[in-house]
């Protein structure tokens, strides 16, 4: 797709063409147009696709230069890597023009870093809890942000930081908000619907180009780890479908756990690959499990595990999706003519690891609708605090004079409350006057 088809400035066209971008990214023809219109959006596309070049690209086009110690762009990222690969496509992107740009990020002093945007800034990259930290600071001044940033929003809600990213929007006012990520789950809208104004939604899938030969793959998507627990056994009680079936997880700790808690009709239907503990019944090889009739369904630790022979399996489980991708791929990949069925269980925070799976494989995982009867455990909330309680309030005065109170004297009366940012430009005069 061209690049004319982005509306760009002569000197950015130069500069993408300088930088090797020979054409526009699906994701970028169909947003450039909404975001420079002033819409507010939610870009989901993979990574790779050109999501950060698209708000770099868009946020140099809105850039009027002139000196303003106020940022007019706020960045949000998940961590320092994210940071400076969004500084050096700024950097990359901006040659023979005076940008100033500052990333904020690590858990050091801020000082530094409030001196610096003291001085006047263009364009803020951070992480949102260091953001956030600078500006209870008052060090980091969001009264005329025109653009508001969340990058890589998936990975930022799976880290937990969805409350600075709330907190700093609100505080921002009225801006452009833009959202950008892999995945979009209920999740992640209740994380962003708190400060956008009537996104536009828009999605791009983009597979590999070649398709792997697999194993018939299907995927739930579940709400959290006691329902895949719930579904597993579910589906393992008709036990003459799923005769011989091999169960992954991450840890070797969960696959104990998970033993305990599998519907088990006989003794030694369910077993451990290499239990954690020595007097826990389970199997040292794989080759055992098959070759003992009694035993249905094997709990296998993706730590450790290494390469497993499945031949002979039919069913294959994922309870968890493994943290690398190719530890997946080597399971499902099809190499003879064997029929297996690999079926995967996901929360919304592991839909990212799926969607990377896809990529790879270059097609879409087939999702399956939950089954009757499935119990779906919901997440306890804590009990908020009894309105109902009476509390004695003190309306008395405080007593003057006596004691260890006494009162101000007039020199001495505070009416003012300089913020720490505000101290550092005062200070800054100071040297210069």
């Amino acid at each position: 797709m061209s690049l004319d088809k982005l509306k760009l400035s002569k000197p950015l066209v130069v500069a993408m063409t300088d930088a090797g971008y020979i054409s526009a990214k699906e994701i970028q023809a169909k947003t450039m147009s909404r975001i420079m219109g002033g819409q507010d959006i939610i870009a989901v596309s993979p990574g790779g696709s050109g999501k950060t070049t698209n708000y770099v690209l868009a946020v140099l086009m809105r850039l009027k230069y002139g000196a303003d110690q106020a940022p007019k762009f706020l960045i949000l990222v998940p961590d320092k890597e994210r940071v400076e690969a969004v500084f050096a496509e700024f950097l990359k992107l901006s040659k023979n023009r005076n940008l100033c740009i500052i990333g904020l990020h690590g858990t050091g002093g801020m000082d530094s870093d409030i001196s610096d945007l003291a001085d006047g800034v263009d364009i803020v990259v951070a992480t949102p809890t260091r953001a956030r930290a600078i500006y209870l600071k008052l060090g980091l001044n969001l009264s005329k942000l025109q653009m508001f940033i969340v990058d890589d929003a998936e990975v930022i809600l799976k880290q937990g930081m969805q409350l600075p990213v709330c907190e700093l929007a609100r505080s921002a006012g009225k801006c452009q908000h833009l959202v950008f990520t892999t995945v979009v789950h209920d999740k992640l809208h209740q994380m962003v619907d708190q400060f956008l104004n009537f996104p536009t939604l828009i999605e791009v899938e983009e597979l590999g180009e070649t398709k792997a030969s697999t194993h018939e793959l299907l995927l739930y998507q579940v709400q959290n780890f006691k329902t895949k627990i719930n579904l597993l056994n579910l589906l393992l009680r008709d036990d003459e479908v799923f005769d011989k079936v091999v169960v992954f997880v991450n840890t070797r700790l969960t696959a104990q756990q998970l033993g305990k808690n599998l519907f088990s009709r006989k003794p030694g239907d369910v077993a451990v690959l290499n239990p954690l503990f020595f007097d826990e019944d389970g199997f040292d090889h794989i080759e055992d499990f098959k070759e003992t009739p009694g035993a249905r369904v094997l709990i296998v630790a993706n730590e450790g595990s290494g390469a497993l022979d499945l031949s002979g399996i039919g069913f294959i489980f994922h309870l968890e999706v493994p943290e690398q991708k190719e530890t997946f791929l080597s399971r499902i990949v099809k190499t003879g003519t064997e029929e297996v069925v690999a079926i995967t269980f996901s929360t919304d925070a592991e839909l990212v690891d799926v969607r990377k799976i896809e990529q790879s494989i270059g097609a879409k995982i087939q999702v399956m609708e939950l089954p009757e009867g499935l119990v779906v455990d919901k997440v306890v909330k804590k009990s908020a605090i009894d309105k109902s309680r009476i509390v004695k309030e003190n309306n008395e005065p405080p007593k003057s004079g006596g004691g260890a109170f006494h009162d101000k004297k007039e020199g001495n009366t505070k009416t003012y409350n300089y913020g720490i940012g505000q101290k550092a430009i005062m200070t800054m005069k100071k040297k210069h006057s």
